[in-house]
Formats: structure tokens, sequence, C-alpha cells
């Protein structure tokens, strides 16, 4: 703990009070400061494992909105429990957790505050955690209305821009495509080239794009999707950075053979 307030009041006690006694009184009340610090810092600490529950409600809410919960989303929901490493007791609350959120008027504002919460202003990790979810959004294949729209709300909670949630679903092979003038559009899985999803797509830019733009949108996403930088997140969620590094990596070196930038 930091006793920098325990030190500092400390010596204003013995200053003021011209005695062991004022320094005393001034040591005790700065340690009471430095006490209180430290309680909220731990509160606002992220904590490993603290995001399971909310995650896995979520989940189920997502899975659950379209109005059945298939094979599909289930299976999905077992492989992130088995790939994240979760023991006994965070598996047993994880199902806990996606039959809490499969049930009627289940509130997603809940979890997807705690897990706004939990990432705080961290955006490598909010990155994964909406991986995570994208996965379960697309199980089935052409997501739903009600499923993008829960996403959509995540996402905003977590400070991704909807540009930014268009580039990850590049990455998964879907593409924005729009529909007649003033009823929107879906995300639909787009006949993917031998070489992969657009370049484009995945960095979140068109492909008017200038080379400065086109190097700006490089380097922000490969510093926001870095697995070095995720600390003590699952394994799982570090493969899925390094996975998503390497896709931004290799549009950004399609583009450039494309354009012939160095």
């Amino acid at each position: 703990m930091n006793y920098s307030s325990t030190l500092f009041m400390a010596l204003l006690g013995l200053v003021f009070g011209h005695s062991l006694a004022g320094a005393l009184v001034g040591a005790i009340i700065g340690f009471v400061f430095d006490s209180l610090r430290q309680s909220q810092r731990q509160r606002a600490a992220p904590v490993a494992g603290g995001f399971v529950g909310p995650l896995f409600a979520l989940l189920g809410a997502i899975a659950k909105s379209d109005g059945r919960v298939s094979e599909a989303e289930i299976a999905v929901a077992e492989r992130l429990m088995s790939r994240m490493g979760l023991d006994g007791e965070q598996r047993r609350q994880a199902i806990a957790s996606f039959n809490s959120g499969k049930q009627p008027e289940f509130d997603v504002g809940g979890p997807i505050e705690e897990l706004r919460v939990w990432a705080g202003m961290r955006r490598d990790h909010a990155f994964p955690v909406l991986d995570v979810v994208i996965e379960t959004v697309l199980a089935e294949g052409q997501p739903s209305p009600s499923k993008m729209a829960i996403l959509r709300q995540l996402a905003f909670a977590l400070r991704i821009s909807d540009m930014e949630l268009m580039a990850m679903m590049a990455m998964k092979g879907y593409a924005w495509q729009a529909g007649p003038r003033g009823q929107g559009g879906s995300y639909a899985p787009p006949r993917r080239a031998p070489q992969g999803p657009d370049p484009y797509a995945v960095l979140g830019i068109t492909r008017d794009a200038d080379e400065r733009t086109i190097k700006r949108a490089y380097r922000k996403l490969i510093s926001e999707h870095h697995p070095d930088r995720l600390g003590d997140l699952p394994e799982d969620m570090r493969k899925r950075a390094e996975a998503r590094a390497s896709e931004i990596n290799a549009a950004y070196e399609r583009i450039k053979a494309e354009r012939g930038l160095k």
C-alpha cells in the first residue's frame, strides 16, 4: 500500500503540533486516507474471472432472444467454458448464469453494465469480450435483428464504435449488406475470396481511403488488439487477440501490395 498520505500528515502534525503527539495524530489521519484510497483501487481493478457470470448470462440472453436456444449456441457456450479453462466452480457459475440469461424478461442491461465496469477504460479487454459474444451471435449463421441489437448495445457500453464492430464482423467473414432505401440492412456471410475477407473492411476503412488514413487505422487497430497488453485474461482470449492481430496484419499487407505502399 502507498503510505504517502500517512507520511505527509505526520509531517504536518509535527510541524504544526510541535510534538510527537501531533505527528502521531497526523499519521493516523493520513493512514485512514491511504486505506480508503487503496480500497477504492482494489474495487476498481479488474479481477481475473470476474466477467464470467455476466458474460455467460449475456450469452444465454442472446441465444434465447430469437425464441429458442439452438444446439449450436449451446455448443458455443460449452466450447468457451473449455477453452477458457474454467475450474469446477467457475463452470457451475457459467452454466447457472447462462440458464439465468435464458429466462423470459431477462434484462440484458445488468450484465452489460457489469462487463462495462469490469473492462473499465481498457479497450484491450473490451475487444476480447466482444469477440466472444460475436461468436454466439453468429452461431447459427446470419444473425437475427434481436441478437444484433444486444451486440450493438454491448459494443456501445464498451465504447466500441459501429465501424469497429463492422470490422470485427468482417474478420469473421461477415459483411454489412444494405437493404432497400429506408429499411436498413443486415449482416450476412459474403462469398469469401480465397485470400480471406475484404482487407478494407477488416481495417474499418473505405476503399478510397488515402495512405495516411490506412496507416493510421492499422496502427490504431494493432495497438488495441495486441495480445501482449492483455495481462491476466484467460488463454483463450489471448489466442483470440493473436488471431485478430494476424488478421489485421494480413489485411494491411494485402492493401500495401495492392497499392504498392511501403
